[in-house]
Order: C-alpha cells, then sequence, then structure tokens
C-alpha cells in the first residue's frame, strides 16, 4: 500500500520555508542571488509539493477501485500555463502571494516568466486541455495520451508583413511541472516484415520490425477543482535505442556516431511537421503510430493489474480518439490481442470494438486523413494486413446487407482506390468505434447526413452528439478575475463547478449597481489588454472603442477575408467621403492567427492583413476612429487577456464548414456579444441567448447547398455590388502594396474566380449585420445587458457538462469517490 507524502501546511510560514527550500537546495542559489526564472522553477515545485500527495492518493485509489477508466488519446493538449491553475486548485494564491511579498518578490512577475507548452495548434488541443481538466474536476478514473513535442507549435514572427515560423523553445528554461521515468520507456517498431506460422494448428502472424525507437513518458498532473483529485497527462518523448555509437565516434566519424539519436527524436520534435513533402507525410505517421503504440502498451501492461484478463478490457478502458490522428491505435490493439496474446480474430475484434470512441472535428473532405497504402504498407506493414483484414470483413457485412450495391460497397470501403490506394482512418474509426460523435447538433446531423451518412444508415445507434465545452476554471474564474468576482458576489461560488448556476444572474440585468460594476470590470479587462499589447508587442489600444476580435487558425473556411473585406469598405467609405468620420463608431479589430507553414493562401492573407493594417493604422483620416491591430503569435496566455477584454467576437464561418468552435464559447461567457453565421455551436449559442443577443447573418447550411448546386459565380457578386467591387478593387490596385498591383493578386482571383467559401455571397449580409452592431453598441445600457445575458445563458458549455454527456452517452464510466 502507497503512503503518500504529507501535504504540507496551508499556511504562509510553511509555504515560505518550502519556497526557500526548493529555492536553496532545488535551485542551488540564495535569494539574494536567484533570478526571476530561478523564484519561478522554485515557486512552481513548491506549488507541486501541494498537489503530490494528492495526486498519488488517486492513482492508488483508481487502482484499488478497478473502476473503468477514460484514456484520452489526442496527438494536442494546448494546457496554457500551468502555474496559476495550480495555485487555484490547491487554495494556494492568497498564500503564495503572500509569502512571496514577506520575500520582496512580484507573483505577477513570476507568472509572466512561465512559458506556456505549445503542445497544440488550436481548438482541437484547447479542448483536450478542457477535457482532462473537466475529468480530474469530476473525479472520473482517467490518463491522457500524448506527444511532448520538443518544439511544439511554431512561434509566429511577422517579418514585412509576412508570418515566419520559429522554433518554441518552451523547455530552454526547464519545465518544473513534469516527471521523466526513463525506466518505463517502451519500445517501438516500425517497418521490416510480417511472416506466418502455425501454432498449435492455427495459422498466426509475426511482425519483425527493421528498426526501433523507445518512447519515454513525462508524466503530468492534472489537478481537479478544490476535490482533492490529481489525474495525469503522459506524453511522450522518443529517444534512440541505441543513441551514441563509440566505435564510429572514435573513428572520427562524430555526426555518424549519433545519427541513430537524431533520427529517432525527429518523432517528437515539431507538432505537426510540414507534410507536403513524403519525407513529411511519413514523418506524420511515425509520431501518430508512435505515441498510441507508447500508450497502449503503458495502459495494458502498466495501468492493469499484471494478472488482467484481457477478454475484461472494455469493462476497464475506453479509449476516445480524439480525430483521425489516433486511429492507427485500432490495428495496434488487434495486432497486440492476436499475434501476443494468442487471441482468436474474433474474440479480439469484440474486444476492441467495445475500447474505442471516435470524435470527429470536421465537415471538410481534406481533412479527413487518408494514408498511402504504400507508404503504412512500409512503415506498417502488419498493421495494414490487420486493416485489410477488418475491411473484408466489413465489406463482407455491407454485401450481405446491400446484396445488389457494389458501388456502395466500394464507397464505404475502408480502402479507397483513387486517387491512388489510401486508407481512409474515419472509415476505420467508424467501422471499429463502439460511438462516434459530433461535437455540435449542427455537426452531428451533418455528420450523419453527409460526410459518414452510410454509415449512419448502417448503425444509427453508433452515432451521437456531444456539442463541446471549456473549462469555467481557465476561462473564467481565471482570466476574468474581476468578472468571477462580481460573478461569486452576486450567486456565491458554486458556478465554478456548476456552470449552469450562471442563469441566476439573470434577474440583475435589471440592477443598476450590478450593470453598473459589470461595465467597469469590461473597461479594466481592456486596460489590462492594452497593457499587456504595449508591452508584448508595442500595440495601443482605446479602452472607449468597441474591441472586435476575430482569433483562430488562419483558414479560408474560417473566413478571415470577410472580416478584412469589412475593415476595408470601412477605410474606403470614409477616405472617399462617402462616411463622415464623426459618423464612423470608433473601432478597435484584432486579429490572432496562425497558418499552417504550407499553407500559402492562408500565409497571404496574413500578409494582406498586416498590410491592410499598416495603412488604416498610419492614415490620419481615420485616426481615433478605425485600427487594425495583429499580435503575433497568438497563444492561450494571450486568450486569457483578449477574451475577457472583447466587446464582439466574430464567429463567421461559412455556415455547414465549422464543426463546433470553442473560442465563440469562451467570448459568449467572457460578456462578448456574438456576430455569426448558423454554423457550429454558434446554433446552440444563438438559442440560448436569444436572437435579440446575437447578430446573426448569412446563408444557412441548406441555403449555401442550394447556391454551389445551382453553379455559384462569384464575380456576380463584385459586378452587382459597388462596396465590394472597391473593396476588392482597392486590394488589387495596390493600395495597401506600395502601389505593387500583383502583390495580392492570387487573393482576389481567388475570391472572383473561386471562392470556395463563398465570402462574396455573404458580404452584403455581413455589411448590414455590422451596422446593427454599430448601432446597438451605441446604446450602452442595452448593450449591457445583452453582454451581461450571454455570460448568464452560456453555462451549457462548460467542459464539464460536455464530459457528463460523454460519460452518459459514450463511455459508461463514472466518478470514484
Amino acid at each position: 500500500m502507497i503512503v503518500p507524502t504529507p501535504t504540507p501546511d496551508l499556511t504562509v510560514d510553511a509555504f515560505t520555508r518550502a519556497f526557500l527550500r526548493e529555492l536553496n537546495f532545488g535551485q542551488g542559489v540564495e535569494l539574494s542571488a536567484s533570478s526571476v526564472n530561478d523564484q519561478y522553477l522554485a515557486l512552481a515545485r513548491t506549488v507541486r509539493q501541494y498537489l503530490m500527495s494528492r495526486w498519488l492518493e488517486t492513482q492508488h485509489r483508481q487502482r484499488e477501485s478497478q473502476a473503468k477508466s477514460v484514456a484520452y488519446l489526442s496527438a494536442e493538449f494546448l494546457l496554457g500555463r500551468q502555474l496559476d491553475n495550480a495555485l487555484l486548485c490547491t487554495g494556494l494564491e492568497e498564500i503564495a502571494d503572500e509569502a512571496l511579498r514577506g520575500l520582496d518578490i512580484d507573483l505577477s512577475e513570476l507568472r509572466d516568466a512561465e512559458i506556456e507548452p505549445g503542445l497544440g495548434n488550436g481548438g482541437l488541443g484547447r479542448l483536450a486541455a478542457c477535457f482532462i481538466d473537466s475529468l480530474s474536476t469530476m473525479s472520473v478514473p482517467s490518463i491522457g495520451y500524448g506527444i511532448r513535442y520538443e518544439y511544439g507549435i511554431f512561434r509566429q514572427t511577422f517579418v514585412d508583413g509576412h508570418q515566419v515560423e520559429q522554433p518554441d523553445t518552451w523547455l530552454e528554461l526547464g519545465s518544473p511541472w513534469e516527471f521523466p521515468h526513463p525506466e518505463a520507456a517502451v519500445t517501438v517498431g516500425f517497418g521490416g516484415q510480417t511472416e506466418s506460422y502455425t501454432e498449435d494448428g492455427e495459422q498466426r502472424s509475426r511482425w519483425t520490425p527493421a528498426w526501433s525507437v523507445l518512447g519515454m513518458p513525462y508524466n503530468y498532473m492534472v489537478p481537479g477543482y478544490h476535490n482533492g483529485r490529481v489525474s495525469t497527462l503522459r506524453l511522450w518523448s522518443a529517444r534512440a535505442t541505441r543513441a551514441f555509437d563509440l566505435q564510429i565516434f572514435n573513428s572520427g566519424h562524430y555526426a555518424d556516431a549519433v545519427r541513430a539519436q537524431t533520427f529517432a527524436e525527429n518523432i517528437s520534435k515539431v507538432l505537426y511537421p510540414e507534410d507536403s513533402t513524403p519525407q513529411g507525410k511519413e514523418l506524420r505517421l511515425q509520431q501518430q503510430y508512435f505515441f498510441v503504440a507508447c500508450s497502449l502498451r503503458n495502459f495494458i501492461e502498466d495501468v492493469l493489474p499484471a494478472d488482467f484478463d484481457l477478454h475484461r478490457l472494455p469493462e476497464r478502458v475506453m479509449f476516445q480518439l480524439n480525430d483521425t490522428h489516433p486511429v492507427i491505435a485500432v490495428p495496434e490493439l488487434m495486432r497486440i490481442l492476436v499475434d501476443e496474446k494468442g487471441f482468436g480474430w474474433d474474440e479480439a475484434w469484440e474486444v476492441t470494438q467495445q475500447c474505442f470512441a471516435y470524435t470527429c472535428h470536421t465537415l471538410l473532405p481534406e481533412a479527413l486523413e487518408v494514408w498511402p497504402v504504400e507508404l503504412l504498407g512500409r512503415l506498417l506493414p502488419r498493421h495494414l494486413e490487420i486493416i485489410y483484414r477488418i475491411n473484408d470483413d466489413f465489406l463482407a457485412q455491407v454485401r450481405a446487407t446491400y446484396p445488389r450495391d457494389e458501388l456502395k460497397a466500394r464507397r464505404m470501403s475502408i480502402i479507397a482506390e483513387h486517387p491512388e490506394r489510401a486508407v481512409r482512418m474515419a472509415y476505420l474509426a467508424t467501422v471499429a468505434g463502439a460511438k462516434v460523435n459530433g461535437v455540435a447538433e449542427l455537426h452531428s446531423q451533418l455528420l450523419r447526413d453527409k460526410v459518414l451518412d452510410e454509415f449512419a444508415t448502417l448503425w444509427p445507434e453508433k452515432f451521437t452528439n456531444v456539442t463541446n465545452g471549456v473549462t469555467p476554471r481557465r476561462f473564467l474564474r481565471l482570466a476574468n478575475p474581476e468578472l468571477s468576482r462580481l460573478i461569486t458576489d452576486a450567486i456565491g461560488g458554486g458556478w465554478v463547478t456548476d456552470l449552469e448556476r450562471l442563469r441566476e444572474l439573470e434577474p440583475f440585468v435589471d440592477d443598476p449597481e450590478f450593470t453598473r460594476r459589470f461595465r467597469d470590470v469590461k473597461r479594466r479587462n481592456k486596460l489590462r489588454l492594452a497593457g499587456v499589447l504595449e508591452k508584448r508587442d508595442g500595440l495601443t489600444v482605446d479602452p472607449d472603442s468597441l474591441l472586435d476580435v476575430m482569433v483562430k487558425r488562419l483558414h479560408e473556411y474560417k473566413r478571415q477575408m470577410l472580416k478584412l473585406l469589412h475593415v476595408v469598405t470601412l477605410y474606403d467609405r470614409v477616405t472617399c467621403g462617402e462616411l463622415p468620420i464623426e459618423e464612423l463608431a470608433p473601432r478597435t479589430i484584432v486579429f490572432g492567427a496562425k497558418a499552417a507553414p504550407g499553407y500559402k493562401m492562408a500565409k497571404d492573407i496574413i500578409w494582406l492583413i498586416n498590410s491592410v493594417a499598416a495603412t488604416v493604422n498610419a492614415d490620419p483620416r481615420v485616426e481615433g476612429r478605425l485600427k487594425v491591430l495583429f499580435p503575433a503569435n497568438y497563444n492561450v496566455t494571450l486568450a486569457e487577456k483578449l477574451i475577457p477584454a472583447a466587446d464582439l467576437s466574430e464567429q463567421i464561418s461559412l455556415a455547414g464548414k465549422e464543426a463546433s468552435g470553442t473560442g465563440n464559447m469562451k467570448f459568449a461567457l467572457n460578456g462578448a456579444l456574438t456576430i455569426g453565421t448558423d454554423d457550429g455551436a454558434n446554433v446552440e449559442i444563438r438559442q440560448l441567448v436569444g436572437d435579440e443577443n446575437f447578430f446573426l447573418f448569412g446563408l444557412t447550411e441548406p441555403e449555401v447547398t442550394t447556391v454551389v448546386d445551382k453553379g455559384y459565380r462569384p464575380a456576380a457578386y463584385y459586378e452587382a455590388n459597388e462596396s465590394l467591387r472597391r473593396a476588392l478593387d482597392m486590394i488589387a490596385s495596390g493600395t495597401f502594396s506600395h502601389g505593387d498591383r500583383h502583390a495580392f493578386e492570387p487573393i482576389v482571383s481567388n475570391l472572383l474566380y473561386q471562392d470556395r467559401f463563398l465570402v462574396l455571397a455573404d458580404y452584403q449580409a455581413y455589411l448590414d449585420a455590422q451596422e446593427r452592431v454599430d448601432e446597438a453598441y451605441g446604446d450602452e445600457e442595452a448593450w449591457t445587458r445583452s453582454a451581461i445575458l450571454n455570460v448568464a445563458r452560456t453555462g451549457f458549455f462548460s467542459s464539464d457538462r460536455s464530459i457528463h454527456d460523454y460519460l452518459g452517452r459514450i463511455w459508461g464510466a463514472g466518478p470514484v469517490h
């Protein structure tokens, strides 16, 4: 039995002593000689001590209970800074602040010293981080599995307005929140060949890999909120099985001596390596297999008891596949059960089908991963054999169900035949998964009706919906402390773990004192943001202007171009004299976005945004009325300052293209009004907050289909709309590129002749909605009322509610108290 280390006393004196002990004996420095980083590391390790006994006790309790666990497999975990969350969950915020002040140390300075782990690209990683937070807070046995990317998502900089990617050196100054366990490393094989053999009269296969790497686990604590629980996030780092060859080194071939180490470590070097090359595609597949192979091996051999009967595996775990990246886990579990544990094929498949569930996060066909058979067979030959067998059995079922429809069998086949033979990972996940879920009501409906429609017809019981959510601990309680205090003063503190209690705020919309304090909180959040952007980027924010924010991954379907056309139109109307400057409501527009390194159109749009910003911000004709800001390297840390300050949330993707969104939820929870299409979770936000508190515009999903089917001609909208024509002509004429008419030609031509995401079709409706925004913002009392109602009515979007839905609809698990 484990006897956990006693938790240190929750007193200022005890905390001070623990901090100085860590500084002296952990960092090896005296207080007077310590750097800010020394102090931060000592503080982090001190706070860590207060979590350790809870962590060990949680693990012990889960082992004793033998309860069903959730193993969350995700290629991304965008955690954000850990210090504040650890202080919050341990209740140490005030104690730590007082202890450090007694040592003449500013806690806020140590907060700023922390570098957040860039282990995600956007919503997918932020959602995974929210979910493991909720699982821990709800006391559900769980473990998150992912990759410890050495550099993570790139650090974005701008050079002459162009995005330039720099390494994200988040580990450079040390990471005090991780626990390495080299003794628990897992060996993962690649390549090689398979052979058949007979054992006890039964035909079996054996895989002999050509090379292998080690997966070294790093454990992170995931504290629950004030419940004494601490779950685990386990991230894997790749190492060479034989890192250094002394004989080669002694012969003078120094680079060759460490070649194996370099090759192996490439696997966990960077999040989403550029995959426009064959080498990049291969590295991505290596990453995906590497982390799921490590994770399955870890759960089966280390988490389960040594004598556990794997026929009962579905009683102990549900592996949740967060998008298609971990789907290679399906044939890996089959390989373990059949090749290593001696299961028959049918009994192994019965177990496997009960152990996986698949969350689809997209409606874009190009985002559903497809791996060439040639690549998969070369890298994972045994897994390809298993996938073929799964597909043969599945197609036999399809043909039995639809005996005279061979085209249906070809359409539903896990193996695509054109344009090359390839494995459709979403189909594999759907065939193997016990459940398949979308992440918003509209998304799940479109998933059933369009993306995976034939599978939904065959297995309607497999498909369900779980609308995404965000953790109120990080994105309200920590990100917006003043609003949190105002809410707690009004309704008490229970809302932090029961966000639906925000409904109790509704009566306060008629309370003059509450509405005044609410407005004051918003303005102080704007002032806080202004200080952050001035220090971080040298940008200035007018706190008395409408703060109009569009922050998300740069992708054409998210339609940053539509927002930019609005900016250009406003600028054009003022500078040509059509709109008197005094009639333009003061507005500060903030973009935040990264483009994938190989996504040229997205990078061109970033260049155009920066070019428009440079022109607009330098023009005295719009000074004080229109400003465009694009701080580089948008991340969770900046989001926690920007979201609470926002007045208007831009959620303007083409209807039917956004799966859900989570930024839309965060903005609404923090009192921003949404301008958006009926897309993703916007639909549910609008239904909850009411049409009068949401600026709806644009084509609906059925209307989009109709427009496209009739033969969409974007140039017709350009020809018919003078404002649109002038805006595009300004871009094309070189107004924002020092007279260079060719600079943004690819963007203009794409909009005029292709416009896949109907930017021009929704342009006028969007401008009309923005005029309604200006009118509404001019009525301070009415705007405040709508903002408060957005907060009060969006408690549904807690990740705690999402996890509750997963537990009941998919996982069949529950809390262990």
